[in-house]
């Protein structure tokens, strides 16, 4: 055999024993008549030693020359080692090796096989296989396998079943873009990769197969960010004769479940839960980050509250402005001129998009400075720190103009205020349920609904009548805002966790009446949907059952249980930033002859 044991699993309760250990060379350390070797593998390290008058001179022969990452078999007893390293599992012994075999040998790595490597990003997932090699890869893929167990038996338990659903199935444009694949079978046609197994999951809770879940891949042509790949994995599930109710509490339990589970974590309250239209006021998304407070303030809000200090002020960007948003920001009162214009040029940037920033500083003395103090007075200053909630110390930032971009632009200097004061502490886990979104979002450039999920999710049970009872039309003339759809809630619920959505689900539609009206409110012909989903409404009429489901990201739940918000390192084989394996150089072209069998012609 290769070895008798692994290179993490020796301690002091093996001194004496007669060892065989495999793996690689960490690094090489010399002084006088001693070596030692430090050997690892996905277990740990552990420390060879080689001695002159101690070790055959054929082993001290053949360790002339070994370098890092070499594959070493060797063969020694376990002693006590005489320089201990606690910070090490087998940091008490060593091994003093009498046989050493040269499994093979290594070129010269391009970066250090290390927990803090010197290998840029590109580097590193050109040679992905070497940087898998790193602890701190192992550790990832090791919490994602545990995160996959405990999601697995958790859902076991309350009788989920395991089916799989196909991966080349029909083109449906509505959302992201699809990865299409030509049929060689079929001239001239596709399949396309899947965004979500969404009907099919629906079609199995037809079938009767009531509790359903699958750890599957879903792939979406979208342009990436840190937490997407065109590739990506969810844990998906759909349950029959429920309601909303019902899978927020199953699914809250699975959370709390991989928490204790994988993190030691246990969370004993429930979740708290928090409207769409609640989170945009207070938080400018729909994905907050409870972590810290520092909630907007809407200082110039139609048919709301206002602030009544900006009531007679001659400065024409309050005047002009759609919205006014602050947040007091704790302890900011002592910020520099030059902290302050930093966070000026922030805000102007194209990314964000404001104009210029107001502050108010609520100096310790009780006293009030402005970067407006031409057109405000402290006693006008005082009401907006009121107003916004605002204690001495502490310094409110103001944003003003168009209503969207303001409350984005707010949004965001909120979570980098949050970073600056590190408030954001990836140790802190902080979920809840966001309810109650918007059914349909309007397309102001075709003057049409498009579904702010999908378009299987079910409105609100009370509101299905307005649903049905009204033309989803927008006549010439009315204001989208004045359509009795833009009312209408979906039945639908995100997760969030430490302003990151986690997992995102709905009540199905699963009366052909009603997927007819959703399908003709997105724009669609009659024959248009029947030719996309005629199988789905067919589905329909032979005894549907009520049901919903959730989405979780697997990628994004592993990367903030392991601290972080890339999901990239959580991941065996990602892609780059622009959706390239630069280790397999991939995509790539393909010779002619499977051109000619698919019957494709490229574009010069």
């Amino acid at each position: 055999m290769y070895r008798t044991h692994n290179c993490g699993e020796l301690r002091t309760a093996n001194i004496g024993e007669t060892v065989t250990l495999a793996g690689w060379v960490q690094y090489i350390r010399e002084k006088g008549a001693m070596t030692w070797i430090v050997l690892r593998d996905r277990y740990g390290f552990t420390q060879l030693m080689f001695e002159e008058g101690k070790t055959p001179q054929d082993v001290l022969d053949t360790i002339k020359g070994v370098g890092r990452e070499w594959v070493l078999q060797t063969t020694g007893k376990v002693i006590e080692r005489f320089s201990k390293n606690m910070e090490l599992p087998t940091g008490e012994i060593e091994v003093l090796a009498d046989k050493v075999v040269v499994l093979n040998k290594s070129a010269v790595p391009p970066f250090t096989i290390e927990e803090e490597t010197d290998g840029g990003d590109e580097l590193r997932m050109k040679y992905r296989y070497l940087d898998l090699r790193r602890p701190t890869l192992k550790r990832n893929l090791e919490l994602r396998y545990k995160v996959n167990r405990s999601a697995r038996n958790y859902l076991d338990t309350l009788g989920f079943l395991d089916i799989e659903t196909p991966f080349l199935i029909r083109s449906t444009p509505e959302g992201a873009r699809d990865f299409i694949v030509p049929s060689r079978m079929n001239e001239n046609q596709f399949y396309a990769l899947p965004q979500s197994p969404q009907t099919f999951k629906q079609l199995l809770m037809v079938s009767g197969y009531d509790r359903y879940y699958q750890i599957v891949k879903c792939f979406r042509d979208e342009d990436l960010r840190a937490d997407r790949q065109p590739e990506f994995s969810q844990i998906d599930c759909e349950m029959c004769f429920v309601e909303q109710e019902d899978i927020l509490q199953t699914f809250e339990g699975l959370f709390k479940h991989i928490f204790n589970d994988v993190k030691g974590i246990q969370m004993t309250e429930a979740f708290p839960r928090m409207t769409f239209d609640d989170a945009m006021w207070h938080y400018g998304n729909d994905k907050p980050d409870i972590r810290f407070e520092m909630k907007i303030q809407n200082l110039k809000a139609k048919n709301q509250v206002h602030c009544e200090a900006l009531n007679g002020v001659d400065f024409k960007v309050t005047n002009e402005a759609e919205s006014i948003l602050a947040i007091a920001v704790p302890g900011a009162s002592e910020y520099t001129r030059k902290q302050t214009d930093e966070l000026t040029e922030w805000v102007k940037r194209p990314q964000i998009g404001m104009t210029g920033l107001l502050f108010i500083r609520c100096n310790a003395d009780g006293t009030f400075k402005s970067s407006v103090d031409k057109f405000f007075s402290e006693d006008k200053l005082r009401e907006i720190a009121a107003f916004s909630g605002a204690q001495v110390g502490d310094m409110i930032f103001i944003l003003a103009g168009a209503e969207a971009r303001t409350r984005k632009a707010t949004s965001e200097l909120r979570l980098e205020m949050g970073n600056r004061l590190g408030l954001r502490n990836p140790d802190v886990y902080k979920p809840l349920w966001v309810i109650d979104f918007p059914l349909f979002e309007h397309d102001e450039d075709e003057n049409r609904w498009v579904a702010r999920h999908h378009p299987f999710t079910a409105p609100k049970p009370e509101q299905i009548a307005t649903m049905i009872n009204n033309d989803p039309k927008i006549a010439a003339g009315v204001a989208f805002y004045d359509h009795p759809y833009n009312d209408i809630k979906a039945n639908a619920y995100d997760i969030v966790l430490n302003g990151t959505e986690i997992g995102g689900g709905s009540i199905r539609i699963f009366q052909r009446d009603l997927q007819e009206k959703m399908f003709a409110a997105l724009g669609m012909s009659e024959e248009e949907a029947k030719e996309k989903f005629g199988f789905l409404l067919g589905a329909f009429e032979y005894g549907a059952p009520p049901h919903g489901g959730i989405a979780f990201g697997f990628d994004r739940l592993c990367a903030l249980l392991g601290g972080q918000e890339t999901i990239r390192d959580f991941i065996a084989f990602p892609k780059n930033n622009a959706g390239r394996d630069v280790m397999l150089d991939a995509p790539s072209a393909v010779d002619d002859k499977q051109l000619d069998e698919l019957k494709l012609i490229l574009k010069k």
